[in-house]
This record gives C-alpha cells, sequence and structure tokens, in this order.
C-alpha cells in the first residue's frame, strides 16, 4: 500500500492540466468519493495496527497534496482563460488558515454512523439534570455511592418533601436521555444518545471530570442477550477492523441485569500486550446488559411483554486508541499544535 501511496504523491507532483477539463479530470481522479484517495482511505481500515501509523501519515499526506495541487492547477486555469486572475466570489475576505474537526467529535460522528446503519436513532437530553431521572428511575438504591457529593456535582440539594424530582445535579452518564425517551414514547425503542457528562473526580492523563458518552437503548418484544452480543460484534468490526476479537466479562450495573463489560483485543499491539492494554492483549471499550425490568416499569413500559437491551462507553477512550493519544488532558486544552494533527481526519 506504500508504495501505490508514493506513486500517487509523484503523479500528483507532475500533474498539468490544460482547462477546466482537466481539472475537473484530475479531481475526479483523485478527490472525489469514488477518487483512488477516497479508495485508499477504505483500504486503510484493514492495515494492520503495525503499520497504521505509517500508511495513516502518509495518506494523510497525499490527500493534503492532492487539495493544494487542485488549489494550484485552479487558479492557474483561471489566469490562463482570462488572461488576468478572475476574482472567486466564494473566497473569504479575509484568508483564514482552515479548521479541523476535534478528535472527539470525529469518533462520536462515526459511531452514531455505524449504529445508524442498524436501524438507531439519535436521542438528546439536558446536562442538568434531576436526580429522578438520573438516578431513581435507574434503579439506583438511595445509599448508593454514586449519589455521594465526592462523586457527583450537585447544583442544589432538595428534600423529597420539597419537589417530586428531588436533587439539581449535572448528569453523570446520558442513560437519563434514555429514561426520557422509555416515558414519552412507546416501544419498540431504538436510541442511541451522545453527549457530555461531569463527574466528580481528579483530572489526570487517564481521568477527567468532563468526559464524553454514548449510550445505546434497544427495546421490543422477544430482545434478548444474543441481539445484545450480534450489535456488539458489529460495532467492534466497525469501528476497530473486521479482525477484533470481543470477549464479555460479568459486571453489575443497576439498571441492567445481567450486566457485562465488554473488551476488545488490543488495536494497538494486537494482541500481544502493551503499556495502552497492561500487558493483558485486552481494552475494556463500554458496559453494557439487559434493561432491569424495575427500569422498564419505571418508565411505564410493561416488563412481562416487553425486554431490551443497553450499552454505553465513553468516547475518549476509542479516540485514544484510534489516534494513540496518551493523555486525556489533550483533549480539553485547546491547543492548537495537537488539534491541527487533525486537519485531514474525516
Amino acid at each position: 500500500m506504500l508504495e501505490r501511496i508514493n506513486a500517487l504523491l509523484a503523479e500528483v507532483a507532475d500533474a498539468a492540466v490544460r482547462g477546466e477539463e482537466d481539472l475537473e479530470s484530475f479531481r475526479l481522479k483523485f478527490l472525489s468519493k469514488k477518487g483512488l484517495i477516497s479508495d485508499l482511505f477504505e483500504e486503510f481500515r484493514n492495515v494492520s495496527a503495525a503499520e497504521k501509523k505509517e500508511i495513516g501519515q502518509k495518506l494523510n499526506l497525499l490527500k493534503q497534496s492532492a487539495l493544494e495541487k487542485y488549489n494550484l492547477l485552479k487558479s492557474g486555469v483561471m489566469v490562463s482563460e482570462t488572461g488576468t486572475e478572475s476574482e472567486d466570489l466564494t473566497k473569504p475576505s479575509y484568508p483564514f488558515a482552515l479548521g479541523s474537526r476535534h478528535p472527539i467529535s470525529i469518533v462520536r460522528n462515526e459511531i452514531i454512523s455505524i449504529f445508524g446503519r442498524i436501524g438507531f436513532t439519535v436521542s438528546e437530553g439536558p446536562e442538568i439534570e434531576d436526580d429522578d431521572h438520573n438516578f431513581t428511575k435507574l434503579n439506583f438504591a438511595p445509599e448508593h455511592p454514586a449519589r455521594d457529593m465526592q462523586d457527583t456535582f450537585y447544583i442544589s440539594r432538595i428534600s423529597p418533601e420539597e419537589s417530586s424530582s428531588g436533587d439539581i445535579l449535572l448528569r453523570t452518564h446520558t442513560s437519563s436521555v434514555q429514561v426520557r425517551v422509555m416515558q414519552g414514547q412507546k416501544p419498540p425503542i431504538r436510541t442511541i444518545s451522545p453527549g457530555r457528562v461531569f463527574r466528580n473526580e481528579a483530572i489526570s492523563a487517564r481521568a477527567h471530570c468532563i468526559f464524553h458518552q454514548v449510550e445505546a437503548l434497544y427495546v421490543d418484544e422477544n430482545v434478548s442477550f444474543a441481539d445484545l452480543r450480534q450489535t456488539l460484534l458489529f460495532f467492534a468490526r466497525e469501528m476497530y477492523g473486521k479482525d477484533v476479537k470481543i470477549r464479555l466479562r460479568p459486571s453489575y450495573f443497576p439498571f441492567t441485569e445481567p450486566s457485562a463489560e465488554m473488551d476488545i483485543s488490543c488495536t494497538i499491539c494486537g494482541g500481544k500486550g502493551c503499556n495502552v492494554c497492561k500487558y493483558t492483549g485486552w481494552v475494556e471499550v463500554l458496559g453494557c446488559g439487559m434493561v432491569h425490568p424495575a427500569v422498564l416499569e419505571a418508565c411505564g413500559i410493561d416488563s412481562r411483554k416487553y425486554t431490551g437491551f443497553a450499552l454505553g462507553m465513553g468516547i475518549e477512550r476509542p479516540a485514544m486508541l484510534k489516534y494513540q493519544v496518551n493523555d486525556l488532558r489533550l483533549y480539553f486544552e485547546n491547543d492548537i499544535r495537537f488539534l491541527e494533527q487533525f486537519r485531514t481526519a474525516y
């Protein structure tokens, strides 16, 4: 694949056009959705972990070179056809540098796209939430440690006698959005809830008090754990490549029963062991399980007729694996040197 990329780099560098027809042929060949560069990005998904960094850098260089060459050829065509440089009415009044998408946004959109292909719609909710939607309807016991001040950012503490919704807080997960969906919609329900969440944690290279989640919910008649596993396998292969393996470990969440944690074979070392997977060959990426009957009943859904599964993951971890970022704090510092690395990402 490197040889093909190098050959295309040389072809782009030597390219010349005589008019608009040749210019359009150049664009279709290299930069269109069905062009050579787009095909290479599709093949890049199947590249081995050991080669991803080198090939990815070369591929991004090829795309950037093709774009710059196209703009250069375009300006030359405009001058040659008019005798003077034409005024481009689409050009901004000041030559602002092009920005780039944030790596969190890139991965978030990719996750949404994957679940969208199997019928999941996007639902969103408020970041400032009440205790009822964030904890109570999700089967959290009154004494659950997640309700403590050292774990949750409270805006106001209200006694049950004063308000039916209880305390006001910054949501600790996007599961609260799923509660609102189940309360306002009858099954079948198939939705994902991306968003920002907050937890009272010390900031370090591996943890932050602000992070992003995507949670998925499927409720219908006869939904089984087998449906959950097949959905997880589809997601993992679409996100991390066809060769990725998954494993499910028993776990506990108040709102699902049975519950599990899903690991994938490490994409950095190929399962051989490295510091990212702590030399186990596996990386934990999400939690999942069958929706607890108590949660269904609390949201007005008959648990004797309907079953469902839920899964949730942070976005920062998949982004770290995808781009080999070793410090979570980089996502929040708005360092231009860091963000400019994703200018050609899509």
